[in-house]
C-alpha cells in the first residue's frame, strides 16, 4: 500500500510552483503518495493539518524559514515527523540541520528514515524555529522587499542590512531570565533556537537546536561603525566575546521596551513587546542526517 504524505508548499517562495511540481514528482518516484495542502491561510493551517493526520504517516514542508516556522507550529503535537525541503532564500533551519538544498537529496533523506527530536522556540505564543529578534533585524525585514529576495536571493539580505545598519538607533530593553535581569541600551536583541539566521550568521558558535535552551544576545554598541566591525564575528558566532555584546543562555526570557516594538520571528513580523520567549524542548521530530553532519545538532 502506498504511503500517504501531507505536503505543504509555499507557492509564493523564491522557487514556488517549480518546487511544488518537482517535490510531488520526487515523492511519487519514491512510492510516497503526496496529498498537497496549500499554504494560503496560516490561521486555519493547524486545523487543516490535524484533519489530515489520521490518513498520513509524515508531513513534508517546502519553503523558506518563515514557511517552515508556520508549518512547524501546526505540526506540533500531531505525532508525525516533519520532512523539510528548503526552497526559500536563506534556509537557515535546513543549514542548522544539515539538510541538503536539492529536492531529490532532501527526499532521499526522508526515505532513509533517520529522525531527530529538536527544540522549538515560542514568543508570545508564536512558534519559531530559527530566531526571534527586536530592533535592527526588524528594520532589515521591513526593508527587504519580496522582489529583492526573488532577484538576489541571499545577497538581498546583505545589501539590505548594509543600508539599514547606517540608520540603526539604540533603544532601552529590560531583559529578564531565571536568575538574572539586565537593562540594555541596544540596537538589537536576538533570541535564537537554531544555529543560523539572516544571511547565514550564527547565533553562537556552540549553540544546538536540541540543547533545550535559547541563546540571547544584545548588540550594545555606541557607534554604528562597530556594527560593521562586528560583521565577521557575527558570521562566525563569536560576537559574544566582544565587550559591547552581551550573551545569555537560558530556557526563558522576557524583554520589555519603553514603547511597543515589533518582534521578528523566522523572518516574519509576528508580535510586539513586551515579549516572553521560551524553549519547547524536543517539541518536533524531523528527518535529519547523522548529527556529525549537522552543525546544529548535538
Amino acid at each position: 500500500m502506498t504511503e500517504r504524505v501531507l505536503v505543504i508548499v509555499n507557492a509564493a517562495s523564491r522557487r514556488g510552483e517549480e518546487a511544488r511540481s518537482a517535490l510531488v514528482a520526487a515523492l511519487a518516484a519514491r512510492d510516497l503518495h503526496p496529498v498537497v495542502e496549500p499554504l494560503d491561510d496560516a490561521a486555519t493551517l493547524a486545523d487543516r493539518v490535524r484533519a489530515h493526520v489520521p490518513d498520513v504517516t509524515r508531513i513534508v514542508v517546502a519553503g523558506g524559514d518563515g514557511t517552515i516556522g508556520t508549518v512547524a507550529g501546526a505540526v506540533l503535537g500531531t505525532g508525525r515527523p516533519l520532512g523539510i525541503v528548503p526552497t526559500g532564500t536563506a534556509n537557515n533551519l535546513a543549514r542548522t540541520l544539515g539538510i541538503p538544498a536539492e529536492i531529490e537529496a532532501a527526499c532521499d533523506l526522508m526515505v532513509a528514515g533517520r529522525t531527530h527530536a529538536i527544540d522549538a522556540g515560542e514568543v508570545n505564543g508564536r512558534v519559531f524555529m530559527t530566531t526571534a529578534s527586536i530592533g535592527l533585524s526588524v528594520a532589515i525585514t521591513e526593508a527587504l522587499t519580496h522582489d529583492a529576495k526573488q532577484r538576489l536571493g541571499v545577497l538581498a539580505y546583505a545589501a539590505t542590512a548594509a543600508r539599514t545598519v547606517a540608520r540603526a538607533e539604540r533603544f532601552v530593553a529590560d531583559i529578564s531570565w531565571p536568575g538574572g535581569t539586565r537593562r540594555a541600551r541596544t540596537v538589537q536583541v536576538v533570541v535564537g533556537n537554531g544555529r543560523f539566521y539572516g544571511s547565514a550568521m550564527q547565533v553562537a558558535d556552540d549553540t544546538r537546536i536540541d540543547d533545550h535552551a535559547l541563546d540571547l544576545y544584545s548588540l550594545e554598541v555606541r557607534a554604528r561603525w562597530r556594527l560593521f566591525a562586528l560583521g565577521p564575528r557575527l558570521k562566525r558566532g563569536t560576537h559574544g566575546e566582544a565587550d559591547d555584546v552581551h550573551a545569555i543562555r537560558a530556557a526563558e526570557f522576557r524583554v520589555a521596551t519603553v514603547r511597543p516594538m515589533t518582534v521578528n520571528a523566522d523572518g516574519e513580523l509576528v508580535t510586539e513587546t513586551p515579549a516572553t520567549f521560551r524553549v519547547l524542548p524536543a517539541a518536533l521530530t524531523v528527518y535529519a542526517p547523522d548529527p556529525a553532519d549537522a552543525p546544529g545538532l548535538g
